[in-house]
């Protein structure tokens, strides 16, 4: 609806907050009502009706948690389930912002605000409310990022409510939980989505290229340089910057970056001019907060400087029923990739999906279904045909623990022999001098 139409009640126990919305809203809406004590609520609701709402989340002064505000939220949202409810707070964190737009309000917001910024949160909550059809980001997924678990759920709330903005983003995770896709999918969603997405693979770079790939040169700055060369702080000008791996930078390369952060601009090697820079930073690393929090590791400074909100995808082994919706999704992938299929998922192959701890999360699933369909025989993926990354196990077997000389050897002539028939049981068999069933049995005891 019209913000000129809107009918507007405001709650807080700042008579200053209430006369600086009243002043600000006036002019703009039909009617604003404000109040201090939340116990008016329901008087003040009881016989008319308001198209919004405006609600302090805290008003005992000793504590702070924004249990009050979540709830009057529910005590409003009972009352007129359609009114669209904003919710303001000084002591606000993404934690509390998941919980309040999971249970039902429309906006979230930390003072001190803008009045720009509430002024367009009201006009989008009327909006929403005057679409209650619309899909949410959250259940579609973001840029091709598939779950619906309820880890998963809590991650796209985190990303509907942080990409428009441009706080500076960390995403935690372990290797293979799709970090990239994230930050591609924060830029995509954000107001920069016209400008350049630009990725650099920080923890890869030697102290000299670290240099010359973010800060650029000028022709003539060392052997080589045979021309000017826009480094990448620069090249994601009014767009993304996408540093991934940030845990592995050196100390030396931490106060470079640091600085660039801190005053944004840069100056190319061999030149003497600093360049203005303006970007959206998005990092990711597979270490925790906790990691880089030591000192002796990471600056504490730059970890705040980059850490403005911070995100944690989940490893697949935690996403209980995305693993097979991921299945079936590269099995159709593939499936189209190598002109085969479609395929099904027998169910031994999906107990056999979920039995997995899956060390090499998504990125595991993704390989193991692409050798799955390059070997079935038909259309039906089975267990058999699901062959896991020996480079993960190896990876994830505790230290100390081998099999005897003769099982690695069988397992080895096994695995040879299958790679060789590509994925061919039968004929595996034949060559290997045993039964079908009986490769079967050591295909499952050593978990092939």
């Amino acid at each position: 609806m019209a913000l000129r139409n809107a009918h507007l009640l405001v709650i807080d126990d700042d008579e200053d907050v209430l006369v600086a919305l009243r002043l600000l809203f006036k002019p703009l809406v039909k009617e604003v009502v404000t109040a201090r004590n939340p116990n008016q609520i329901g008087s003040l609701m009881h016989g008319r009706k308001f198209d919004a709402v405006i609600l302090d989340m805290n008003f005992n002064g000793l504590v702070h948690t924004g249990n009050e505000g979540l709830y009057w939220l529910a005590r409003i949202r009972e009352h007129s389930p359609e009114t669209a409810i904003i919710l303001i707070t000084a002591y606000g964190d993404i934690d509390l912002a998941i919980r309040s737009l999971k249970e039902g309000a429309t906006d979230f917001l930390v003072k001190p605000w803008s009045n720009e910024k509430i002024t367009q949160a009201l006009q989008e909550a009327l909006q929403h409310r005057a679409e209650p059809s619309r899909k949410s980001p959250r259940k579609e997924g973001f840029s091709g990022i598939l779950g619906q678990s309820p880890v998963m759920d809590d991650v796209f709330v985190k990303l509907r409510k942080v990409a428009p903005t441009d706080a500076n983003i960390l995403i935690l995770g372990e290797n293979g939980t799709g970090k990239d896709l994230v930050a591609q999918a924060i830029h995509e969603c954000s107001l920069r989505r016209e400008g350049p997405f630009v990725k650099v693979d920080v923890g890869a770079l030697t102290e000299t290229l670290f240099e010359s790939e973010l800060f650029g040169y000028r022709k003539g700055a060392f052997t080589g340089a045979h021309e000017d060369r826009q480094g990448r702080f620069e090249a994601a000008q009014g767009g993304t910057l996408f540093l991934d791996e940030i845990g592995n930078i050196s100390l030396g390369q931490q106060v470079r970056l640091l600085t660039v952060l801190q005053n944004r601009q840069v100056t190319p090697l061999g030149s003497n001019t600093p360049i203005p820079v303006e970007f959206r930073l998005i990092c990711a690393t597979n270490l925790s907060l906790q990691d880089l929090a030591d000192e002796h590791k990471f600056r504490k400074d730059l970890v705040y400087r980059i850490n403005t909100v911070d995100i944690t995808l989940p490893p697949l082994r935690e996403r209980g029923d995305d693993i097979g919706r991921l299945a079936r999704h590269f099995a159709g992938l593939y499936a189209d990739k190598y002109h085969k299929g479609p395929f099904e998922l027998h169910p031994d192959f999906l107990k056999k999906l979920k039995n997995h701890p899956f060390p090499g999360n998504v990125r595991e699933l993704q390989y193991a279904l692409e050798r799955a369909v390059i070997m079935a025989e038909d259309e039906q993926l089975r267990a058999e045909d699901l062959v896991f990354s020996k480079i993960e196990r190896q990876a994830s077997e505790p230290a100390g623990v081998r099999t005897s000389n003769l099982e690695t050897l069988e397992k080895s002539t096994i695995l040879r022999v299958i790679e060789k028939n590509k994925g061919n049981i039968s004929k595996s068999a034949r060559e290997l001098g045993i039964t079908r069933a009986a490769l079967y049995r050591r295909l499952d005891k050593y978990d092939i």
